[in-house]
């Protein structure tokens, strides 16, 4: 994965921990055009996008920015380092879900090179030695074994997701920190920490696509449900059906590693 898709996917995945109303729109047709098959719930989609980017401008963007300029890049790498070996840590177990066991193992190594050599994860001493890394969540697994990513939906501040995503949200969320800490205020301090850091470091590819003049919606929807798509195989997804032709399962087909 290479560096453009890694601060693109992050962008995507920018959410805070807050409880979402519910609800439910009609399908809708934007401007009058035709209604995304894949967007039926175009309308209450919209809505919440609105709302996101606004409390993302006047409240993420202005506290992001604060803590990009006086936080020393070094704090920032560790802070990352130490998020990214939870992340490793979940992706372990979503790869050996999968049978993907050479991938499993690279995780484990990944996690105890870093846990141990690395003061807890602050330090990536995997990746300087060479030893590959590779983000798995549980809405791949889910993926992997068949279950199509049903509508695209936007939740309030979780942003864009999928009915399977969602799904998959809760878990994926509890793989973080949060399952080792039992005091709450520290949960909920690292949750905001988290946030602030890739918030930070996604400000210029926020700048550029608000200077586009694209729809950004539209252009966030169709680059995240590609991207979810690249992910569950592997960056090898077959090529979509036509309109004319009837879809055929989402079924990752096992690589040779795994048979």
């Amino acid at each position: 994965m290479n560096v453009a898709t890694r601060r693109y996917g992050r962008f995507l995945l920018l959410a805070m921990l807050l409880p979402f109303s519910s609800g439910c729109a009609t399908v809708s047709t934007a401007q009058g055009e035709p209604g995304n098959p894949r967007d039926p719930w175009e309308n209450w989609n919209r809505n919440v996008f609105a709302f996101n980017d606004t409390l993302d401008t006047h409240l993420l963007v202005p506290v992001a920015t604060a803590y990009d300029n006086i936080t020393p890049h070094f704090v920032r790498l560790g802070v990352q380092n130490f998020f990214n070996n939870f992340a490793d840590a979940w992706s372990a177990v979503n790869n050996a879900l999968q049978g993907k066991l050479e991938r499993t193992f690279t995780d484990v190594v990944r996690v105890g090179t870093n846990t141990v050599l690395g003061f807890g994860g602050l330090f990536d001493i995997a990746s300087e030695a060479g030893i590959e890394q590779s983000f798995e969540d549980f809405g791949q697994t889910l993926g992997h074994w068949g279950f199509a990513p049903g509508p695209y939906v936007v939740w309030p501040l979780f942003g864009p997701s999928s009915v399977r995503e969602s799904i998959a949200l809760p878990l994926d969320f509890a793989a973080g920190p949060s399952w080792s800490i039992h005091d709450a205020n520290v949960r909920w301090g690292l949750a905001a920490l988290r946030l602030v850091d890739v918030r930070a470091g996604l400000l210029e590819a926020s700048k550029f696509l608000d200077g586009t003049g694209l729809d950004k919606y539209s252009f966030v929807r169709d680059a995240y449900l590609q991207r979810r798509r690249n992910l569950v195989f592997d960056g090898d997804p077959p090529d979509e059906p036509s309109p004319a032709e009837p879809a055929e399962p989402e079924t990752p087909q096992p690589d040779s590693k795994t048979r």
